[in-house]
C-alpha cells in the first residue's frame, strides 16, 4: 500500500469514530503531517479525548494520557530523581511526557505553572529536570483537549503556550444525521480500543519528509505575507501574527495540499488551514477573546489583491497574464516572469491561451 492509500485509510477509520466531522479530521491529521501540535477546544461530550486517543492509535504511536486537574504538579509530568539506598544515588523516573504521543486531557484545568512545564517539551523537543537536559522521543506530539474558558475551574493558557499548538480546532455538536448514527450505533470508547494501528513511526517520518517537499513559489510567499501584515495593520486585533505563526501556516499548508494530492501549495490550501493556525494567536482589542470566523473572512478580503479584470492576484511578481482568462487551474492568471510558459504560482508549463 502506497502512501496516499494509507492517508485515505487512516481518514476512514478516524471518520468512522467521529462520525460527521471529516473536516475537523482532515485538519488533525495535517496537523500530524506537519509535525505540529494540536489543541481540541469544546465543551465536554462532543469527542474531544475520544478523537485525540482515535489519532495517537491510528498512526501507531506510543502514547500517554494525564488528566490535567488543578493539584497537578510539573514534576509529574517530567518525572522525578528519587534516591535509592541499593545504589546510593538518586535515579529518575521519567514521567507521562516520555512518550511519542502526550494526551493532555482538559490541560486548562491545570495551574499556570504546571501549563508552563510543556513549553520547553513542546518546543525544544525536551525536558531539564534536576539540571539535566532529556531529549523526548522521536516523534514527539502534544494532543491537547481543553473546555471553554468561561466554564468553571479552567485557567486560560498563556500566550506563549498557545503559539506551540499548530493548530486549534473546534468539533462543536454534530448534525441530526450523525447523531443517529452515534445514538443508534456502538460506544466510540469501544471503537478506540479495537482500531488497528494503520502507520509505523518511521513510515510516519517518511510522511512528514514529503508534506516539507511540497513546492511553494515565491507568489504564494506573497500571498502569505499579505495576509500577515494585515493582522498587524488590523486595529480589531492587540497584536498580529508572529513569524512563527508564519511558518506554521505554511506547514499546515503544505500537509493540506499534499493530502488534496498536490506536489505545490496553492492559496486555496492557505485559506483551508488559516482559521486552525491563526484564530488561537490572534486576541481581539475590545474583548480579548481568540479571533472569530468572521475575523478571518475579514483578514482574507483585505489581502486580495484585485486587478482591473476583478480577478485575484497572488503575489507581485507575475510576469504576463494568460491568454485564457481564467488562467491556470490553480487559479493563479500569469505566466512566471523567470520560466516562460509556466503558471508563476504552481510552476505547471503551460502556453498562453490554453488551461491545464
Amino acid at each position: 500500500m502506497d502512501a496516499r492509500q494509507k492517508i485515505i485509510s487512516i481518514l476512514d477509520q478516524l471518520n468512522t469514530v467521529l462520525v460527521g466531522k471529516s473536516a475537523q479530521v482532515q485538519d488533525c491529521v495535517a496537523c500530524l503531517l506537519a509535525g505540529g501540535h494540536l489543541l481540541i477546544e469544546d465543551v465536554p461530550g462532543v469527542g474531544k479525548t475520544t478523537l485525540a486517543h482515535a489519532l495517537a492509535r491510528t498512526f501507531g504511536l506510543q502514547f500517554s494520557r494525564v488528566q490535567f486537574t488543578a493539584d497537578l504538579m510539573p514534576s509529574d509530568l517530567s518525572g522525578v530523581a528519587v534516591f535509592e539506598r541499593s545504589k546510593e544515588a538518586f535515579v529518575f523516573h521519567p514521567g507521562p511526557v516520555f512518550a511519542q504521543v502526550l494526551l493532555a486531557d482538559e490541560i486548562n484545568r491545570a495551574s499556570p505553572k504546571t501549563q508552563s512545564a510543556l513549553l520547553e517539551a513542546m518546543e525544544e523537543k525536551q525536558v531539564t529536570v534536576e539540571g539535566e537536559t532529556r531529549a523526548l522521543p522521536s516523534p514527539f506530539f502534544v494532543i491537547a483537549t481543553q473546555n471553554p474558558h468561561d466554564q468553571l475551574g479552567t485557567y486560560a493558557l498563556p500566550e506563549s503556550q498557545m503559539d506551540r499548538f499548530l493548530m486549534r480546532i473546534s468539533l462543536g455538536y454534530p448534525d441530526r444525521q450523525a447523531e443517529r448514527q452515534l445514538l443508534a450505533g456502538s460506544d466510540r470508547r469501544d471503537m478506540v480500543t479495537q482500531l488497528q494501528p494503520l502507520l509505523a513511526a518511521d513510515e510516519l517520518q517518511q510522511l512528514q519528509l514529503a508534506v516539507q517537499q511540497v513546492h511553494v513559489a515565491d507568489p504564494l510567499l506573497d500571498y502569505v505575507q499579505d495576509l500577515i501584515a494585515a493582522t498587524r495593520r488590523d486595529t480589531a486585533f492587540q497584536h498580529g501574527l508572529s513569524p512563527r505563526a508564519g511558518l506554521a501556516l505554511l506547514s499546515a499548508a503544505r500537509a493540506w495540499a499534499w493530502l488534496d494530492g498536490r506536489d505545490m501549495v496553492i492559496p486555496d490550501d492557505v485559506q483551508a488551514v488559516l482559521p486552525a493556525v491563526a484564530r488561537h494567536r490572534l486576541r481581539t482589542a475590545q474583548q480579548g477573546g481568540n479571533a472569530q470566523a468572521e475575523d478571518i473572512t475579514r483578514l482574507l478580503r483585505a489581502s486580495s489583491i484585485v486587478d482591473h479584470d476583478g480577478g485575484p492576484l497572488f503575489g507581485q511578481s507575475q510576469g504576463d497574464r494568460f491568454a485564457d482568462p481564467a488562467g491556470c487551474s490553480c487559479n493563479n492568471r500569469h505566466l512566471s516572469a523567470q520560466r516562460p510558459h509556466h503558471c508563476s504560482l504552481c510552476t505547471h508549463e503551460l502556453r498562453p491561451g490554453i488551461r491545464r
